[in-house]
């Protein structure tokens, strides 16, 4: 195909070019379609899986008594058909930062359920129908609650390797988790598809209003429900009201009334690559060079990372818009196809590695 990998050179890197390079989901093909890639935002934001999953829903009490959501996906045959065993692997799915479940990222989990994994959406405070039980909403890269939700994940799921795959600008949230966490993540690998690396540029530059007002609108739907235990802690007037997704995060975040703090404070502790440094995960961003969300790629790659970091991986394309990577055929996404060979190629290398050193396998 006409896809690249920027990365540091090393035996993993190796083995991944090996591995995608025999992946029939990377061999492209003469199409149209990929030449719009705001069309294809469009209809990764609008069309809805086939066929429609089931979802068993678990909320999570977190230490400060406030909740998550945790969606499991049982497929469309119900509770009985789909699933794994004990030691499947577990597929944490984590959706854009307003909270907005996709399509294309349903159709992820249900691939991913196909092939023996344990597919769970995370759904932040608030988001997309969980209860608020804190006056409080998870900051943009703030992984507090994740790493709770992925510490009761390990509890519950000991003998199974954890996965992780974040979609759009929830990317953040799982960079920031990495960085943060370091070796003691309790993930084996994750993924990011069309992640935003750099938030407060992101918020500053705007988005397509083709992107940005309908996700603007759905946050506003969701906030609306809680607007009278938010008015203790920010202005609901001027929160529903805002005109972008930035004033919508200045107000939630910046301007509130007991701890009000400034926009450049907020982004020194949230921004998704603070911490990249320290991250000790294998990591695969999936970009494409004509997204027009995350902006263009000079400004909006950070290619030094990939170059020097063991642990990052960027596989670019030229064409494939914003988590929409289409394809002719069943399943419409090929990058759903390119993660789960990622992370199939992952285990094996982690296996052979095992086997070369004679290592025992983690309990």
């Amino acid at each position: 195909g006409h896809w690249r990998l920027l990365c540091k050179p090393s035996a993993l890197a190796q083995h991944l070019v090996r591995s995608l390079g025999r992946s029939a989901a990377l061999r492209g093909g003469r199409w149209l379609w990929p030449c719009w890639p705001r069309l294809q935002m469009l209809w990764q934001l609008l069309q809805p899986p086939e066929p429609e999953p089931v979802v068993a829903r678990e909320l999570l009490q977190l230490s400060d008594a406030g909740l998550v959501a945790l969606d499991w996906l049982v497929g469309p045959w119900g509770a009985a058909g789909g699933g794994g065993g004990v030691s499947s692997p577990v597929l944490l799915l984590i959706p854009n930062a307003a909270g907005k479940v996709t399509g294309g990222l349903l159709q992820l989990g249900l691939r991913a359920l196909e092939r023996g994994f344990i597919p769970v959406i995370f759904n932040r405070r608030g988001h997309n129908g969980c209860p608020l039980t804190t006056p409080r909403l998870q900051p943009f890269g703030d992984p507090g609650d994740l790493r709770e939700a992925v510490t009761y994940l390990r509890c519950r799921h000991p003998c199974a390797s954890l996965l992780a795959v974040s979609e759009g600008s929830g990317s953040g949230l799982l960079l920031a988790y990495l960085g943060e966490s370091g070796s003691s993540s309790r993930l084996a690998a994750a993924a990011c598809l069309s992640p935003i690396f750099r938030g407060r540029d992101w918020f500053e530059a705007r988005m397509p209003w083709l992107y940005e007002w309908p996700l603007l609108l759905h946050l506003k739907q969701g906030l609306s429900r809680y607007a009278g235990a938010l008015a203790e802690v920010v202005d609901t007037d001027r929160l529903l009201g805002s005109r972008s997704l930035r004033e919508l995060e200045e107000t939630l975040f910046c301007r509130t009334r007991s701890r009000p703090t400034s926009w450049e404070s907020y982004w020194e502790r949230n921004e998704p690559l603070r911490d990249a440094d320290e991250a000790a995960v294998p990591v695969l961003c999936l970009c494409s060079a004509d997204d027009p969300v995350r902006g263009p790629p000079a400004r909006s790659l950070p290619r030094e990372l990939f170059r020097s970091s063991p642990y990052f991986f960027l596989l670019l394309t030229p064409h494939g818009g914003h988590c929409g990577f289409p394809r002719r055929g069943p399943g419409r996404c090929w990058a759903h196809e390119a993660v789960l060979e990622y992370f199939r190629a992952m285990a094996e290398f982690l296996r052979t590695e095992e086997r070369r050193k004679g290592l025992p396998r983690p309990r």
